[in-house]
Parts: structure tokens; sequence; C-alpha cells
């Protein structure tokens, strides 16, 4: 539907992010958002279908930076994979961490903890599932181009994904500061990167 991009849409979007962030989306009331943003339940429904179209509106964004983000990394990747000169401390998901989304951890904390009953309740499993499609068609890839990569069953691989999304979105759910996230960051790069370069049959 149309959006109305006034200053009371933007008061709206407001009142709608601190009532879903105190309340979670299920628990979040359409009333107090309108009292929050000093509306009426008529004026609030001509900015939004529901409570859904509003949370949705919020957390979007945010989604597409990732997705934004991560197509760009695949298409990198497979440039680099083919000129011999991938570098994941250049470029993993790390960097992505880093650039993208500590410096926006509240932003990311709504959507990773108040999303229960949103289409975004498992935005983590999902984003490990898309993660592992984008993975198992760029295999062939590295293994066309000559890299000695490890044998690793759909599985393995899947559990990998999973411990290493968590991993990197852990300070974000429990709401680390920037700083302690960013200490984290560095141990989670220590610990994962190594890894994958091994398992990739990437130069070290």
């Amino acid at each position: 539907m149309p959006r109305d991009k006034t200053e009371s849409h933007a008061r709206v979007l407001a009142a709608a992010r601190d009532e879903f962030m105190e309340y979670g989306f299920e628990k979040a009331s359409m009333r107090r958002i309108g009292e929050r943003s000093g509306m009426t339940a008529a004026g609030l429904y001509r900015h939004c279908r529901d409570k859904a179209d509003l949370f949705r509106e919020i957390v979007e964004p945010s989604v597409q930076r990732i997705e934004d983000w991560i197509q760009a990394h695949i298409a990198r990747s497979e440039t680099a994979m083919r000129t011999d000169s991938v570098d994941l401390g250049k470029d993993s998901e790390i960097v992505m961490m880093r650039e993208l989304i500590y410096p926006h951890m509240t932003e990311y904390r709504l959507l990773l903890t108040k999303a229960q009953g949103t289409e975004y309740e498992n935005f983590l499993h999902d984003l490990v599932e898309e993660h592992q499609q984008e993975m198992e068609r760029f295999l062939p890839v590295i293994r066309e181009n000559g890299f000695p990569m490890r044998e690793i069953s759909r599985n393995e691989l899947h559990l990998l994904l999973s411990a290493y999304v968590t991993a990197l979105f852990e300070p974000v759910v429990h709401g680390y500061s920037y700083e302690e996230a960013m200490r984290c960051l560095d141990v989670v790069e220590a610990f994962f990167l190594p890894g994958w370069s091994q398992l990739l049959g990437l130069k070290q």
C-alpha cells in the first residue's frame, strides 16, 4: 500500500519500534502504539494495515541490507575463485558483522529477538538455509578451479554453518555492547576462518 512519508508516519514508526522492543511483536498493542505516537486508532490505521505491516516496514531495511551484502559477496567470491585470489580475512561474514550488523545492534536485536509471531521469527534459521543453498551451488566452482576442498556432506555443512551464524549473531541476541561484540568477533574470526580455509582448500 502507498506509504505516507510525512512527519506523522515517522512518528508512528518510532512509536512502533519502541513498542516492539519493549513488548515483542505478539504482546505489542496497536492501542499503545497509537498513544505513543499521539494518534487515535483510526489515524494509526491510515499509516498501516495492521501490526504485522508496521513490523515489516521497520525491519525490512535491515533484512535487505544483509541480502544485498550476501549477493555482492557471492559475486566477489566467484570472481576471486577464478583468479586464485580468495582472502577470507578481507571478505567474509566477519566483515559483514563488523561493517554492517554491529554498528546497528539495536535494529538487528529487534529483528532477532522480538519477531515471534511474524514472518521473521525464524530469521537466523532461514539465513543458514539460504547460506547453505548458496554454498552448495558454489562448491562445484571451487572444485572446478582446482582447490583441494575436502569432501563434506550436506548435514556436516549445515552443522558448521549453523554454528558459525549463531556465533556471529549471539552478541546481537544477547545485547552486548558494541565494544564487547567486536572483541567477540575477533575470537570468532580466529576460530572459524582457519577452519573454513582448510575445509575449502584455500591458501592460509
